[in-house]
């Protein structure tokens, strides 16, 4: 034992000597195993940090409350709740067709026992002004300085509100409105001003526009202002922050559940029950939703095969550098064989370079991660949107990724020290490297591999549609292809007599060292692999996502619609885009209102309706046709019959399918919305013009020609009627109709009326805004000035601009094949390194008898450029084969989901999967033609012209 521990001892001082003489190497192969555990170590410093304890949660959403208690709204019925207050549901069973949904508000001060402190949260929102125009902000009435709130908001700079014309604002919305403390700030449609008093943060929602005024300071009169001016009031939302002696047990809860209350409470979620007490789990289709113990071996397997992978990408990288220490120091070993050392010395000795090195890398990248994490931790809050909960340090986590860092090391230096070992003292002594056949074990092994992996692959994409099953045979062939290299390294070798002198030479010398070689190329194949793959399969998903993408509008046309408080910003965002963009045809549109002129187009709020279009009752598809028990129309046709209705017009999409923010998709307008929206029908501006409905959903047209819009003004009876499928009271306006029928799009028009047509009718209309074709599209200066001013509106403005599709994966695929470049010319500089240690003694002679500097040149560049292209050639064909499996994969899926949709009905709307295959043309080329020739002009400017004249050993 003694023996062992000296002998590693010395082996260790030797190791690290050697690694301080060679600091160019010992950096290389250190950066390589340090980067990836700096980049972890810091992830996970990063991932625990943001973490937050329950009660850390607490502090942040209930202060230093016991409880926070909100409505339920279901009329003060009984509920069930989960142990955080995040679900809940009425206690009653409301599955019954016949049976509405409970709605309606509680007074929760009811619910709040006796002798509690109560303190009152109220949330809405309003347009405020600022330096640059409006913003809209959420307005929370808060007295955020009190002890029971301490924690929920954190101050920055200033103080709280104390009176009634005080507010405080979130560094963020300071940052926005372009405002500071001291600054007033006023309210759209309100005449009340506010000093702002201080600045705070919340911790967990740092990019929040928030102002904090007193209870009852703004919210109310602000409602009444508005309200009194015609305008839609804002919604608010209260809850109220309880503190109680003993605070609210799960008992209590469930007691305070029985009034339509729900309960967060700081004693349940720091002590939960356990699920079987807890009513809620045991109702049918609900439960305690946390991942399965499957899930979480297939995460964790996935971690470990990502680490297994980036390991052995670091051993194929280093162990070729670790092969270059040991061949400089060949003649340092063989000394200790020539005093005595056997092999298992040698061996130790060159894994103590790995070790050494290991050691040194975790080291370096754990002091790093938290040297970094700590100094970037503002930013890192930033990013992330929330504050950390502390700087959290779990040692035994960093610790075992600093031993993954000493095994790569080691693995590493496996293969130089049994190489090493196996060299004879007079070799080592001599410098005569012998020639060793390389093994015909592992290339079968590999092959066995290939052929598995193969087999799963096929068996994922063609019987099965589990993209996992493809994914690990791919992984599995893969490796197997890597096992092959040596013996597919050979293979080149025979296409050198067809090269020129140098060249032959450079793949001559690769083919015979296959040692150093194919590390290498196997490094190489392993990157430029997965690069391929993912590009494959990102070029792959764009070309189906192009195919399917459903435009807006057409091409280069832009529209601005502004639907709230009945349309008080249209004119504004009309006269924007006119003066801001290239704009050829102008088309202002507006809506059918119903109710007070301030009303949202959805009938939201009190004094609010809406419109809808009454489809007629032959023209629904019965599929979908609503029945008098609440079951499902397609039940009682045969799989056959569903199939043949999905092919009837009734079912099929028509063509004014897409978004427009209305309840009955109907704009007033004159004919230039048709020129807009490329619509090419004499016929339908004749019409629009004779003051008929212009339709372009042929379901909306009766027998008789006419289409009828029905006006609801009591909002909730309709809602009623409706679950209760009973007929929607309404008036019904009917128009003739004119039906378009050679359109492929009408982007979410169902119909248009001239404005002389609604009024003739007697129809309210408000001002929605504009559409637009332009001369060219807009550029980006041009969209950045008018997303500014429609920003300074400040209200819910729907600006889109169609410039067709765009691909997001540009970025993606340049930093793939950035990165499989710099693996490619690393490795291959890597072997460069090795082949000239190797070929040191014919250089010199070479340079002795004559030959020009610029041999030892090009023999480098072409060396490197050699194992570069052999790495990016069998990387680029291993590479494809996986994409095509996973997207083959996707196809039966989505050909089952499509089949299922037919025979249940739903195939109406649907399109046959189109999933093509697309070779990253672009990618291959820089990969397979660039990258060698960078590495070659590299490798051959970084080499040294003439070496040091010696003489050379005699053999």
């Amino acid at each position: 034992m003694t023996n062992w521990f000296h002998s590693w001892r010395a082996a260790v001082r030797i190791a690290r000597r050697d690694a301080w003489r060679s600091k160019g190497r010992s950096f290389l192969v250190l950066a390589m195993i340090a980067l990836p555990i700096l980049g972890v170590s810091a992830f996970d410093l990063t991932f625990r940090s943001s973490e937050l304890t329950p009660a850390q949660q607490l502090e942040r959403t209930i202060g230093a409350a016991d409880a926070r208690l909100l409505d339920a709204h279901v009329g003060g019925i009984a509920v069930l709740q989960d142990p955080k207050g995040e679900q809940y549901t009425p206690a009653a069973d409301q599955e019954s067709p016949d049976k509405p949904w409970p709605e309606g508000d509680t007074d929760v001060t009811k619910a709040v026992p006796a002798g509690s402190t109560v303190l009152t949260d109220s949330t809405g929102s309003a347009k405020l002004t600022t330096a640059h125009g409006l913003l809209r902000t959420d307005v929370r009435e808060l007295k955020a300085a009190v002890p029971v709130a301490r924690g929920i908001m954190r101050l920055r700079e200033g103080r709280f509100p104390e009176k009634n014309d005080e507010i405080a604002a979130t560094t963020r919305f300071l940052e926005s409105s372009g405002l500071k403390i001291g600054s007033t700030v006023s309210a759209r449609g309100f005449d009340r001003t506010y000093v702002i008093s201080g600045a705070y943060e919340l911790p967990s929602e740092l990019t929040a526009e928030q102002v904090n005024a007193l209870p009852g300071a703004f919210l109310a009169p602000y409602a009444k202002a508005v309200e009194k001016a015609g305008m839609q009031k804002p919604d608010v939302s209260t809850s109220y922050l309880v503190k109680k002696s003993g605070g609210f047990t799960w008992n209590t809860v469930q007691e305070i559940n029985t009034k339509g209350v729900v309960v967060h409470s700081r004693a349940v979620v720091l002590d939960p029950p356990a699920d079987s007490e807890v009513p809620l789990f045991q109702k049918e289709g609900w439960g305690n939703y946390e991942s399965s113990v499957a899930a979480d071996a297939a995460a964790l397997a996935a971690v470990g095969t990502v680490v297994g992978l980036a390991m052995l990408e670091i051993c194929l990288l280093a162990g070729p550098a670790f092969a270059v220490g040991a061949r400089r120091s060949r003649r340092q070993l063989g000394l200790v064989g020539a005093n005595g050392g056997d092999r298992s010395h040698i061996r130790a000795i060159v894994l103590s370079g790995g070790l050494v090195i290991g050691v040194a890398a975790a080291v370096v990248g754990t002091v790093l991660a938290l040297i970094l994490t700590f100094a970037l931790r503002p930013w890192l809050e930033e990013y992330m949107g929330q504050r950390f909960g502390g700087f959290t340090v779990r040692p035994l986590e960093l610790l075992g990724i600093a031993a993954i860092a000493v095994l790569t090391g080691l693995l590493a230096a496996i293969v130089p020290a049994v190489t090493a070992s196996r060299q004879t003292v007079l070799a080592s002594l001599t410098g005569r490297r012998g020639v060793r056949r390389s093994s015909r074990v592992l290339p079968l092994v590999g092959l066995g591999a290939v052929l598995l992996g193969a087999v799963i692959a096929l068996y994922g994409s063609v019987v099965t549609d589990q993209f996992v099953i493809v994914a690990g045979g791919s992984a599995i062939a893969e490796l197997g292809v890597v096992a092959m290299t040596p013996a597919l390294v050979g293979l080149f070798g025979r296409t050198g007599r067809w090269l020129p002198l140098s060249p032959r030479l450079a793949l001559r010398d690769a083919v015979r060292n296959r040692g150093r070689t194919a590390p290498a190329v196997a490094a190489v194949l392993a990157a430029v692999a997965g690069t391929v793959a993912v590009s494959t399969y990102a070029v792959s998903r764009d070309a189906e996502q192009r195919a399917g993408y459903e435009a807006t509008l057409p091409y280069g046309a832009v529209a601005v619609l502004a639907p709230e408080e009945g349309g008080r910003d249209a004119a504004a965002a009309r006269e924007a885009v006119q003066r801001l963009l290239p704009v050829d045809v102008r088309a202002d549109v507006a809506r059918i209102s119903v109710g007070k002129a301030s009303c949202a187009p959805w009938g939201e709020g009190a004094g609010c309706g809406r419109s809808e279009v009454v489809i007629p009752p032959a023209n629904e598809c019965p599929l979908w046709a609503s029945t008098p028990d609440g079951s499902d129309p397609a039940e009682k046709f045969t799989k056959e019959q569903r199939r043949a209705l999905a092919k009837d017009w009734r079912c099929m999409n028509d063509p004014s399918s897409g978004f427009l923010p209305l309840s009955d998709g109907i704009l007033v307008a004159d004919a230039s919305l048709l020129t807009v929206l490329g619509i090419d029908d004499p016929g339908a501006a004749r019409a629009l013009a004779d003051g008929k409905y212009v339709s372009f959903s042929r379901t909306q047209v009766d027998k008789a020609g006419k289409v009828g819009v029905k006006l609801i003004t009591d909002v909730d009876a309709a809602n009623r009627a409706a679950e209760q499928r009973k007929p929607v009271p309404g008036e019904v306006k009917s128009f003739t109709a004119y039906e378009v029928r050679d359109v492929t799009r009408s982007y979410g028009v169902r119909g248009v009326i001239s404005p002389a047509t609604a009024k003739a009718a007697g129809l309210t209309t408000a001002p929605l805004g504009a559409f637009f074709t332009t001369d060219h599209l807009p550029s980006s200066e041009q969209r950045q000035k008018l997303d500014s001013e429609i920003a300074k509106l400040g209200g819910d403005v729907n600006l889109t601009v169609e410039e067709g599709f765009t691909s997001d994966n540009s970025i993606v695929l340049l930093a793939l094949t950035i990165f499989a470049g710099l693996v490619t010319i690393g490795a291959a500089g890597i072997a460069t390194g090795l082949a000239q240690a190797d070929a040191e003694a014919d250089l010199k002679t070479l340079a002795a008898v004559g030959a020009p500097p610029r041999v030892r040149r090009t023999l480098s560049g072409f060396q490197c450029g050699v194992v570069a292209a052999m790495g990016v050639v069998l990387g680029s064909a291993a590479g494809v084969l996986p994409a095509i499996g996973l997207r083959l994969t996707e196809e039966r899926e989505q050909l089952r989901f499509y089949q299922e949709a037919l025979d249940n009905g739903w195939g109406g709307n649907e399109t046959p999967p189109y999933v093509p295959i697309v070779v990253p043309w672009e990618t291959l080329g820089a990969l397979l033609v660039a990258v060698p020739l960078g590495a070659a002009l590299l490798a051959a400017l970084v080499t040294r012209s003439r070496g040091a004249l010696a003489r050379r050993a005699a053999h």
